[in-house]
């Protein structure tokens, strides 16, 4: 599944995360998030050494196209060495795998293989590193993601020290003119969420704030169009 991209203003998208549903009913959660009319569902996986978590596996990611194969699935892998699990993942659903740049693993290489499987490649930055480590791989990448959280746990704080790492990485993408969708996971909601297309991010990962929502429709597409509204005043995008 890949989405669209427009030189002129890419497409704002909303992806509710998994780690924040019901686990007890994460079909219905699943469904509800279609429902919702997201543009897809992030799924974070978690191998509890790159980060101080476990989350789930590719059991997880095949339920999701089970219960709604329109749906599309975004996996991001935060593993130690998430080059020896790429495979699974696309077999077992995956439409997007995101890798992290600090992985212990070839990055050029997994890239490659994820792109050679038939999906879209992400990389993935923790909030710490410059974005000048993700330009020498933006070739082989559909997509990037900036964690705007220390990834492991949802319900985190936004760090606003990740906002001008958007606008770097936009703006360099831009002077090269790569088509490239940034995306933000951590402590989303409408204002952050409008701070960040701001600077040039036209992908918004949102768990908590999401699945607390009584009515997650109204808040997606309310979180939609105040970022489509934010992402034409940047200077880098428009």
């Amino acid at each position: 599944m890949c989405f669209a991209y427009n030189e002129a203003l890419m497409n704002v998208h909303v992806l509710p995360s998994l780690l924040a549903a019901d686990f007890g009913c994460l079909a219905q959660e699943i469904r509800r998030v279609a429902e919702s009319g997201a543009d897809a569902l992030h799924l974070d996986i978690m191998d509890a050494h790159f980060v101080p978590n476990l989350s789930f596996g590719p059991d997880v990611v095949a339920l999701a196209r089970r219960v709604v194969p329109r749906l599309p699935r975004n996996v991001h892998l935060m593993m130690t060495r998430p080059d020896l699990y790429l495979q699974r993942f696309v077999d077992a659903g995956a439409d997007t795998v995101q890798i992290h740049v600090e992985a212990d693993c070839d990055i050029w290489a997994a890239l490659a293989a994820i792109r050679g499987s038939g999906v879209r490649s992400g990389l993935v930055s923790r909030p710490q590193t410059p974005p000048e480590a993700l330009y020498p791989y933006l070739a082989l990448c559909d997509e990037v993601l900036f964690m705007t959280v220390n990834p492991g746990y949802g319900g985190q704080a936004f760090m606003e020290s990740v906002l001008p790492k958007i606008a770097a990485l936009r703006r360099h993408a831009a002077s090269r003119r790569v088509p490239l969708d940034i995306m933000v996971d951590g402590g989303v909601n409408f204002e952050t969420a409008a701070r960040c297309a701001e600077q040039g991010a036209n992908q918004f990962v949102a768990g908590s704030f999401l699945f607390k929502q009584a009515a997650m429709a109204a808040a997606v597409a309310q979180l939609r169009d105040r970022c489509t509204a934010s992402l034409r005043t940047c200077p880098s995008v428009t």
